[in-house]
């Protein structure tokens, strides 16, 4: 009997220029999926800036948040001002089993074209909880973006550690967290930053920097609406109420007005994971009493725990061993975790997987080649082969092992590189110039 499907869709916005429905509890979006004849069947995907869970749906994401898609034309725009190709994070390919978009939506990125078409820089403003002393591969691809777009446009880019919002949910002692961000700043910078160009802050110890334009957002945002746009109940501590102004904070360049030459104006631009959206729109909410430009996103999809959506793992995370690839793994590790957690889209038997051929959507080890291969031809062929059923899942397995391995040892080898002086001065409070690139 054919099986007719009604989603129910309830996700959690905060109240913004009247673009979105009123905010119900925390930024949560719930699938409900009845099928007739049967049992419901629920299939749900929790997004908050603290944890998701679930399949996501990407599309409906775009649509309940308000943001717009990252299409082609805006890519080409892309690439026409920087005179480069897109990076293979944003391309964009609808019409083959490889889409990639992996940064797939975006808040007024033509409008920073626009500006600097015209004549008008702009800083990036990304970060990390530092919550363990070592990144996993999911934490490279807000960074890997940021680091393109720098050297693309060479522009600033500010880099935040959230040492206090780590304390204030996990506990332990701060201590700890502050030096997570020292060994994170130094993963950071093996992404390929220019130093001249980047500055990285630690939020308890650069507070005095911070706290002025702190205080003239906390002063806008009263407790109702944060409660209601994370979630938060009144067994939260005060800290974690007062926490979102924090990361909102750098999106305003007058946090900056000493390194950025004086500049109360210059626009910014934000790439984070679309569950870090709720921040930032609340930045959007209060820019104009602020006398402040809207930051504008980029939004990115979650890489997979190694589990995969279906586990109900959500996104890898640095807290649970077994859903990440750690950028201190040794290739045998590597291959290990693969090979033993990755949840793959084979069929039962490796004839059916011959007559069926492989599912892409669910299979992780291909999504991990999406993720970090660069050549799309390779991945066209390698999603092609899997569908047709040539290509066997532990076969796909080998090539994610192999690319992840080779990722994770360049890396290792920029890490070595950077130095006690370098990881100094980009923590260090001082003037930066803002050089000017003629659009191509």
């Amino acid at each position: 009997m054919q099986q007719h499907l009604v989603i129910l869709v309830i996700l959690s916005l905060m109240v913004q220029s009247g673009t979105m429905p009123c905010t119900l509890r925390g930024p949560t979006c719930r699938h409900v999926v009845r099928l007739r004849g049967g049992e419901d069947q629920q299939r749900t995907s929790n997004i908050t800036p603290y944890s998701v869970e679930g399949e996501t749906d990407y599309e409906k994401i775009v649509t309940l948040f308000g943001s717009k898609e990252i299409d082609s034309e805006l890519i080409s725009r892309l690439e026409r001002v920087t005179g480069r190709a897109a990076h293979h994070l944003i391309r964009r390919k609808p019409h083959s089993l490889t889409r990639r978009n992996i940064f797939f939506s975006h808040r007024d990125l033509d409008k920073i074209l626009d500006m600097y078409e015209a004549g008008t820089p702009f800083y990036i403003y990304t970060g990390r909880g530092p919550s363990s002393s070592s990144l996993h591969v999911g934490h490279l691809i807000p960074f890997m973006i940021t680091q393109w777009l720098q050297e693309a446009f060479n522009v600033p880019v500010v880099i935040q550690l959230t040492d206090d919002e780590k304390f204030l949910w996990k506990g332990g002692n701060l201590s700890t967290y502050q030096q997570f961000a020292t060994e994170n700043a130094k993963d950071i910078m093996a992404v390929g930053f220019n130093p001249e160009l980047t500055y990285i802050f630690t939020n308890t110890l650069d507070i005095s920097s911070l706290y002025p334009t702190v205080l003239q957002i906390q002063r806008l945002i009263n407790a109702n609406k944060v409660q209601a746009v994370f979630g938060l109940q009144e067994s939260n501590n005060v800290g974690q109420f007062a926490f979102p102004a924090m990361q909102i904070a750098p999106s305003f360049p007058d946090c900056f007005v000493d390194i950025f030459g004086g500049s109360t104006r210059l626009p910014c631009l934000i790439p984070c994971a679309i569950d870090q959206d709720p921040y930032f729109r609340l930045a959007r909410d209060v820019a104009a009493r602020l006398n402040m430009t809207k930051p504008a996103l980029l939004h990115s999809k979650f890489i997979p725990a190694l589990q995969g959506d279906s586990g109900g793992a959500g996104k890898m995370s640095a807290s649970v061993e077994e859903s990440a690839i750690y950028l201190t793994d040794s290739p045998q590790q590597i291959k290990n975790k693969i090979n033993r957690y990755a949840f793959t889209g084979g069929r039962a038997t490796v004839e059916e997987h011959r007559r069926l051929g492989g599912d892409l959507k669910v299979d992780v080890p291909f999504r991990y080649i999406e993720f970090f291969h660069e050549n799309d031809t390779h991945v066209q062929e390698l999603a092609r082969s899997y569908t047709n059923g040539t290509l066997l899942s532990g076969e796909m397995k080998s090539e994610a092992i192999s690319c992840l391995q080779d990722i994770v040892k360049r890396h290792q080898e920029r890490r070595k590189e950077i130095s006690d002086e370098v990881l100094s001065f980009v923590r260090s409070r001082r003037r930066i110039t803002i050089p000017m690139k003629k659009a191509a």
